[in-house]
């Protein structure tokens, strides 16, 4: 060994060792305590500090909540609860308040009795947001006089003050803090984001008023307030459907110390949705709550069935998945310690609370469905048509599966495919239309890229069951081509390219094909969007020529950039493109399909709002007119770029 690797290995000493104190460690590694720095993660921080006003009023102490988002992007947190504690504890030696906002995992979360469900997990949300804001006041009302304390950067600027009085009436606590610049890429909140969480918020929680304010240039508020709780919430989601029947039916108990609450109702579509909350949590992976519902759910309905005759001693039973075939449901149960699996934390472990669901579910449905025949008749006339449509279905897979194996060929004939087998270095082109396909297949890498055209419009699977789907030839060439299969055979590690690419006209025709695949691949396929393998192709919009210089635009902004650093002259020759067949190999090329220069827009999805997507699905594609016009008119001034 050299001299001087010796001397690297004496540099490494006990000096080297670095001690973050107090809130540092969150401040150098902000992904691990809010998952990331992104637009996700400031608006986490809003949700930290309104959670801990929800605990007040889980336990009863808080009826009203503000969020306001200030001028400056800064937030303010109003409650009605009890206020934090100013008394001081006695370990730390400081008031209570300023020991939540400065010291990790410290809070009334901890078997203290200060809560006995909480939606914080960790006890760490005050002092991470505190950590990592560029500064934090509070202001504590109790007992009749006002408290405040300041922190900038999570460090106390001073001791805690007593600011002066307030009637006994008046109590709770207030929360305002600016994120931190230097640590979120953004530090400019979304209206919209944070309307949607609070308003899941306030279904969760029965009676809690919560009001959201936008004090920026655009004015905003919004309230929500449900005393309906969850079963205003399985109307609201069932908005933009048929409901099957008027009733929602609402099952609550409370056994072995898990407080249950469910709703449902079935309506005309073919999508199962149902969430399931913990302590408010959204769980989007289920866990012992969700099956103790499907473990009632498909045991209560057979029993009826095969009691009032709907099944006869020689039909088959009634399958879950057929049950629960255009159900939505909510499913939330509370429960002291909560105990969660998987490497995102978002499964419930529980064992206690599937027997406690399938319990309180499986007793008061009984005594529903005996009460309302006429509901529970539609239920399982829906369910058995539902089963003989999956029977179809079945027997035109394994038909699909005998053939391919039969003949070798298990992919489609029109599909153009890649030469490299290696799925990570492969992407697929899905394109409309034989003209556009004709060029994307002489523009391509034949190595990387394959392309498969469509014909037409794909089948709207928004309003079809399994077996139409699997009869469409367009959607069965998709299914062929991907690999993964779909629905519960799903195979994720049998992809077959790592881009699916869904490349369309870029007009109105185009968008709704686009909308359709995306359609079909989120209710099917949807851990092709969570694993972010799925894109939309960006052809340009225009091109422009001057002095055999050529230029593309991708938008009416670039468009004009251009123009203006080319001059406007009778030399200009500006071309609008209405199709990808308008292109020539080499354009198509050079715009759209090459790796080094083109633009592709991943299709993300946020687990958090997946009951706002699901409703957004439903509302563009379902059947019904007036929720679909209500959508297009609050959105229409977002729209760019729209063929007239």
């Amino acid at each position: 060994m050299s001299s001087d690797d010796l001397k690297k290995i004496d540099d490494y000493s006990a000096d080297q060792i670095q001690i973050l104190e107090g809130l540092e460690a969150v401040r150098k590694r902000p992904g691990m305590y809010i998952g990331s720095t992104s637009v996700r993660g400031l608006h986490h921080l809003v949700y930290e500090i309104v959670d801990n006003s929800v605990d007040e009023a889980l336990a009863k102490f808080c009826t009203e909540i503000h969020v306001t988002i200030n001028p400056d992007n800064s937030i303010t947190v109003v409650d009605n609860g009890r206020g934090i504690p100013v008394d001081i504890q006695k370990k730390a030696g400081k008031p209570a308040v300023e020991v939540v906002f400065t010291i990790l995992h410290a809070g009334g979360k901890f078997g203290g009795g200060g809560y006995k469900v909480s939606g914080g997990l960790h006890g760490v949300g005050a002092s991470v947001v505190n950590a990592l804001s560029d500064w934090l006041e509070v202001e504590v009302r109790r007992d009749g006089k006002r408290y405040g304390q300041r922190y900038e950067r999570g460090k106390t600027m001073y001791p805690l003050k007593e600011l002066g009085t307030c009637s006994l009436e008046d109590h709770g606590t207030t929360v305002t803090f600016k994120p931190d610049g230097t640590i979120f890429e953004t530090t400019v909140y979304d209206f919209n984001i944070l309307k949607t969480r609070l308003r899941e918020t306030a279904f969760l929680t029965k009676g809690l008023k919560i009001t959201l304010t936008d004090d920026r240039e655009e004015k905003h508020e919004s309230v929500f307030h449900y005393e309906g709780g969850i079963k205003e919430f399985v109307q609201y989601l069932n908005k933009s459907s048929q409901p099957l029947y008027d009733s929602i039916i609402y099952c609550e108990g409370i056994r072995d110390k898990v407080i249950v609450e469910v709703a449902l109702q079935h309506n005309d579509s073919y999508s199962e949705n149902i969430y399931t909350f913990v302590n408010n949590i959204n769980t989007p992976e289920g866990g012992t709550h969700l099956s103790g519902f499907k473990s009632a759910i498909t045991k209560t309905f057979n029993d009826y069935a095969r009691a009032n005759k709907l099944l006869k001693d020689s039909d088959p039973a009634l399958v879950g998945e057929d049950i629960r075939e255009g159900m939505t449901a909510i499913i939330s149960v509370k429960i002291e310690d909560p105990q969660f699996e998987g490497q995102t934390k978002q499964k419930l472990g529980n064992s206690v609370a599937r027997s406690a669901v399938d319990q309180i579910v499986s007793e008061q449905l009984t005594y529903f469905l005996e009460q309302n025949p006429d509901v529970a008749k539609i239920i399982c006339e829906k369910s058995i048509l539902s089963g003989r449509a999956r029977e179809a279905a079945r027997k035109a897979r394994e038909m699909t599966r005998r053939k391919s194996a039969l003949d070798g060929l298990a992919l489609p004939g029109k599909l153009a495919d890649c030469s490299d087998k290696d799925p990570k270095n492969c992407e697929i082109f899905i394109v409309e239309g034989d003209s556009a396909g004709g060029s994307a297949k002489d523009a391509r890498n034949k190595a990387t890229q394959a392309i498969l055209p469509l014909r037409g419009k794909i089948l709207n699977v928004e309003k079809a069951r399994l077996d139409r789907i699997y009869g469409n030839a367009e959607i069965r060439a998709m299914i062929t081509a991907f690999g993964t299969g779909i629905h519960e055979d799903f195979d994720i590690s049998k992809l077959r390219y790592d881009k699916i690419i869904i490349m369309t006209d870029a007009d109105v025709d185009g968008a709704h094909i686009a909308t359709l695949m995306l359609t079909f691949i989120y209710r099917f396929m949807p851990e092709l969007i969570h694993q972010g393998h799925v894109y939309l192709a960006q052809p340009p919009l225009y091109k422009v020529e001057k002095n055999k210089r050529v230029w593309y635009a991708y938008s009416d902004e670039e468009l004009e950039s251009i123009m203006q650093e080319i001059g406007r002259d009778q030399n200009n020759k500006v071309q609008r493109y209405k199709g990808l067949g308008e292109m020539d190999a080499e354009q198509l090329w050079e715009t759209t399909m090459d790796p080094e220069r083109r633009v592709l827009l991943r299709v993300n999805m946020d687990n958090d709002d997946q009951s706002e997507t699901d409703l957004t699905f439903s509302t563009l594609m379902g059947d019904q007119v007036e929720p679909r016009r209500e959508f297009i008119e609050a959105n229409a001034k977002y729209v760019k770029n729209l063929d007239i």
